[in-house]
């Protein structure tokens, strides 16, 4: 091999461990980021899970209120 040749060849080895460790790197940043938005949905969907049990229980008082018999007389006397 001449002295060229082995530059040359140290040049790309060098320029492809650059370009490797450049692509890696930006790789993990993905995945770091990806993680980062996976624990965040996580902590939204328990505040909505939340949400809709607390909407669920006063979706129910409404239709006690609704169904009983006194709401529907007093609505009755009102209409009168």
């Amino acid at each position: 091999m001449t002295g060229t040749a082995m530059i040359v060849s140290i040049v790309f080895i060098s320029v492809g461990f650059g370009v490797i460790g450049s692509m890696y790197k930006r790789h993990m940043d993905f995945k770091e980021k990806a993680l980062d938005l996976k624990n965040n949905n996580a902590e939204d969907d328990s505040d909505l899970a939340k949400t809709v049990s607390l909407l669920a229980e006063r979706v129910q008082v409404l239709e006690k209120i609704v169904t009983d018999e006194g709401y529907s007389v007093q609505k009755e006397i009102k209409n009168l």
